[in-house]
Parts: structure tokens; C-alpha cells; sequence
């Protein structure tokens, strides 16, 4: 399904969807948000994120409830954490931002009763940090959907939605998220083999690339197929931090600290 890179960028101030952007995302399976936060609150979130660093450096976290996270070198060839999981269990400023009120608008997106924020399931609260520097272990992410997990387990792929709140400016030359439109609409076959999960970079000429600013949010619903193009620069301008908020249906399903790690995480190696 082909959609132009001017498609519509959306405001959501209040705890209601409109009809045009309910519509948008039945159709296309994602919506773009301008500004859901200010500066002052972005920079408040990186700080947090970087004292979560700090303390999972000194203390040598290697698992979080079972998720392992993901280390790499940042710019200066100091280490840094480059794929976070659980993140709001460990700063009280990252779980109050997810009680913001305007979450709760995007559950009726789920197309089930029972709506929200996984912050204790799956891996929780993400927060991605891409650098492309030599040493980096996260610089992109490959072709997959987020339901893959749902298979992996033997259960019915339930709904979820992906929610990124942007930390840094990403244009389209800068890499950053990129979305087959429409692909939540497609059967199982077509979720396990359309593309090679993770190992597949590739542009297709179908992708959208998400062009955003700092503050702004993205959805997009689980089984859509998305990826996170590597950036062409290199250094501090490639530098891209996305926290990532599920929002789930259906049976709760917290983890701790006994959780085994899951089986689809063997593939977190391949992403690089």
C-alpha cells in the first residue's frame, strides 16, 4: 500500500482520538503526533535515562526481568546502554510520564476492551539509543513486526500497539523508523516470511520513512512491518533516542526479576 511522505501529522492534546485519525490508522496502521511533549519534559526524560545508565554501569546489569540489555560505545568510546528494557521501573520520572493521561486515547486503537500501558509486561518501558560510531552495537534494526513474540510463545497474536516518543530530531537522512503501511492487515504467512526478521535492511519501495522532531510521538499498531534504517553520518549528528511505551489487551502478564529470557530475544544479536 503506497502513502506519500506528506501524509498527515496530527496534534493529540486531549484523552479522545478524532474520527480522521481513527480512520487513518485503520487504514494505514500508524499516526504521527507533533509535539506530544515540550523540550523542557524531553530533556527531563534523557536525564533520567542517563542516571538509569549510570547505576546499571556501576552495578553491571546484564538482565532486566529476564531482557537482556544491550551495551555499546558512544562517541567517545565511553560505554553506554543502547537498548534499555523496564526502563520506568527503575527512574521514578519515566513511570510518572507514563501516567500522562493522553496514553489513554490511543487504547480504543487496540480494537479490544481492557486497553493499557504494558509497563511491567513484554519488556516493558524501551528506550533505544541508535549512534553509528565504531563500536556501537545498535545503529539499525531490521525488517520485523512486533507480534513475532505472540508466535514464538504458541499464542494467538493479541493486539498491541508500538509507541515512540521521539528524544531527537530524526529527518530521513538521519535513518530512523521506516513502515510498510497497511501490513497489519496481512495474514500469518505474510507476518513470518514477507521479509528475513532482522536481517533484512534492505529500503523497500513501499517504506515510508517517519520523519520526526524532538517531542513528537509515534503508534503504530504490531504486526505492521517496520525497521530502523541505519544513519549515513557518523558521530554525535547520527545520534537517535526513542523511547518506546507498549500498550497491550488481554490477559495481564507481568514479569520480575525470575522471568526467564524470552526465546525471540536470541535474536537481539542480529541487530547491529
Amino acid at each position: 500500500m503506497r502513502l506519500s511522505a506528506d501524509y498527515p501529522r496530527f496534534a493529540l492534546t486531549t484523552g479522545q482520538l478524532s474520527a480522521e485519525q481513527r480512520a487513518f490508522f485503520q487504514r494505514y496502521g500508524f499516526l504521527h503526533f507533533r509535539r506530544f511533549i515540550e523540550p523542557d519534559t524531553v530533556r527531563a526524560l534523557l536525564r533520567a535515562t542517563e542516571d538509569v545508565q549510570r547505576r546499571w554501569l556501576a552495578d553491571g546489569v546484564t538482565k532486566v526481568n529476564g531482557v537482556p540489555i544491550k551495551y555499546g560505545h558512544d562517541v567517545d568510546g565511553a560505554p553506554i546502554v543502547q537498548r534499555f528494557a523496564f526502563a520506568s521501573q527503575h527512574s521514578p520520572v519515566l513511570h510518572q510520564f507514563l501516567q500522562d493521561p493522553r496514553f489513554a486515547a490511543l487504547f480504543e486503537l487496540l480494537e479490544a476492551s481492557g486497553g493499557r500501558i504494558g509497563e511491567n509486561e513484554k519488556d516493558g518501558l524501551v528506550v533505544n539509543h541508535y549512534v553509528n560510531v565504531p563500536g556501537s552495537a545498535f545503529s539499525q534494526m531490521g525488517w520485523h513486526t512486533d507480534s513475532l513474540r505472540d508466535v514464538f510463545y504458541g499464542r494467538r497474536i493479541g493486539p498491541m500497539l508500538n509507541v515512540g516518543v521521539h528524544l531527537d530530531a530524526t529527518p530521513a537522512t538521519n535513518g530512523g523508523l521506516r513502515v510498510l503501511p497497511g501490513t497489519h492487515h496481512q495474514g500469518l504467512g505474510e507476518m513470518l516470511f514477507r521479509k528475513r526478521y532482522f536481517r533484512d535492511n534492505d529500503a523497500d519501495p513501499n517504506e515510508v520513512a517517519i520523519e520526526t522532531d524532538a517531542g513528537d510521538l509515534t503508534v503504530h499498531d504490531g504486526r505492521m512491518w517496520h525497521r530502523v534504517a541505519r544513519s549515513p553520518l557518523v558521530g554525535e549528528v547520527s545520534r537517535r533516542r526513542v523511547m518506546y511505551v507498549p500498550i497491550v489487551a488481554g490477559k495481564y502478564q507481568p514479569k520480575d526479576a525470575h522471568s526467564p529470557t524470552p526465546f525471540y530475544l536470541r535474536f537481539l544479536h542480529l541487530v547491529r
